[in-house]
């Protein structure tokens, strides 16, 4: 009879435990109700963007993302803080199991007494268990916490993955900018010194006075001024480029391009598909579900807990027979313990949890409004790219003219050389713009990519996982 009761024991709290809730979860899917289309443009369910920057073609573009997803820190550290996540859901789910300790001891004693000194060897080994009943759940909401923490560390680490993608691509065209900028100053600095050597013939020859030859000095010098500043965001780009795919600066690396590219044209989506594409949001949702799950583990951690502790083994003066019938002792309990003065701490726990939950809430709806933001910006943004490309495009047509014409009609001496002045700066600022703003266009078409998210990191990261084990 007394070796059933603990079964029985153990079959009643088993029913117990599969209907005992002390917590209700507060997450309520869906959590915010998203708009069905984007202000800019309206939208039809698009797949999710599949290493976007490769539509570029730009090979060169594609070995530098693969050298960052490889080898960036900010990565491998995001990397180590999954695989810890990971490793607390091993500690939280051996927390659920059984626990075994084997003692052994053994040694020799003397003691005096009135007949003499009596010698006695004595040998022990045994074996001890403990089990916690999680009646309450809150073992298994701990463990289900690890599980979520887990996952939000996952998502995590794909949004890096996207974050670094679209900054090192964002550099990428930086650079290049600012090589076709350095282009463009020394095509301009050429111009103007062959302008500097005409009006100076002129001014030998007595046709122009010497003011001439000042303004063409000034804007000579003024050209020249915009080289090294083109010169240092270069560096300042290459440098970048090379801390994000984890090198030391370096001053230049062989293929990168020297001409700014037509951006690709993604397509927004709808934006309730922000929900599932943009692993922040992912990662804030599990970050919430986690809360929730530790809120209910505090709550259980106020009633009563009970645990299953066991032990088996014997005793005897001679080792070979310390297992033998009658030397074996052994025991089963069950133990329950129930909080009575804590100060107030468990009930303060609960409470902490619950203002940390409500923490996360709001850590969401931001996650969702500034996803939704993001994309509207980078749409807004290009659409005003494409219409400044065209007004710039006029205004460089223009220019060039205005400054052929002003440059002709100083030479035949009919005009001073002011207009010839303002036209070449005029066409070189309109020209310079020009490239920036091409430049902008892609930005924010990558701005774009970003903000759709997207899935296509799932397959680096197991690849690098697995290997890693």
């Amino acid at each position: 009879m007394i070796k059933t009761i603990p079964i029985k024991i153990i079959s009643v709290l088993a029913i117990l435990l599969s209907s005992c809730s002390v917590h209700r979860s507060a997450v309520k899917e869906p959590l915010v109700d998203m708009p069905f289309s984007y202000s800019t443009k309206k939208e039809s369910p698009s797949p999710p963007i599949d290493r976007w920057w490769t539509q570029f073609e730009d090979k060169k573009l594609n070995q530098i993302m693969e050298q960052a997803f490889k080898y960036n820190l900010d990565i491998a550290q995001s990397y180590e803080r999954l695989r810890q996540a990971q490793a607390a859901i091993r500690i939280t789910n051996a927390e659920r199991g059984l626990t075994v300790n084997v003692d052994a001891s053994g040694g020799r004693a003397r003691q005096s007494g009135m007949t003499g000194a009596v010698t006695a060897d004595t040998y022990s080994l045994s074996a001890a268990a403990g089990y916690e009943i999680d009646l309450w759940g809150k073992l298994r909401s701990k463990a289900k916490a690890a599980r979520l923490d887990a996952l939000a560390s996952e998502q995590n680490l794909k949004s890096l993955f996207i974050s670094i993608s679209a900054q090192l691509t964002d550099l990428y065209f930086l650079a290049a900018e600012q090589r076709a900028q350095l282009e463009l100053a020394d095509q301009t600095i050429a111009s103007f010194q062959d302008t500097l050597d005409r009006v100076n013939r002129r001014y030998s020859a007595g046709l122009v006075p010497a003011v001439d030859v000042y303004q063409a000095r000034q804007n000579l010098a003024s050209a020249k001024a915009q080289r090294p500043l083109f010169e240092s965001r270069l560096t300042e780009s290459l440098n970048a480029i090379a801390v994000l795919t984890g090198n030391f600066p370096k001053q230049e690396i062989d293929g990168y391009a020297k001409q700014l590219k037509t951006p690709p044209s993604f397509s927004a989506g709808l934006p309730s598909q922000l929900l599932i594409s943009r692993p922040d949001i992912q990662a804030a949702l599990f970050s919430l579900k986690a809360s929730d799950e530790r809120i209910a583990a505090a709550i259980a951690d106020r009633f009563p807990s009970f645990n299953l502790i066991g032990s088996y083994g014997g005793s005897s003066d001679e080792v070979k027979s310390i297992l033998d019938s009658p030397n074996i002792f052994w025991n089963i309990l069950l133990q329950a313990a129930q909080p009575i003065l804590d100060s107030g701490r468990r009930r303060a726990e609960v409470d902490r949890t619950k203002s940390v939950f409500r923490e996360y809430l709001a850590r969401y709806h931001k996650a969702v409004l500034t996803a939704f933001q993001e994309v509207e910006d980078a749409l807004a943004g290009i659409r005003a790219s494409e219409e400044r490309i065209k007004m710039l495009n006029e205004t460089v047509s223009a220019s060039e003219n205005s400054l052929r014409l002003a440059l002709d009609r100083y030479m035949n001496g009919l005009t001073d050389y002011l207009p010839v002045l303002t036209g070449q700066l005029s066409h070189f600022n309109a020209k310079s713009n020009l490239l920036a703003e091409r430049r902008q266009w892609i930005s924010d078409t990558v701005q774009l990519a970003r903000a759709l998210g997207g899935g296509w990191a799932d397959d680096i990261m197991k690849e690098r996982l697995t290997n890693k084990k």
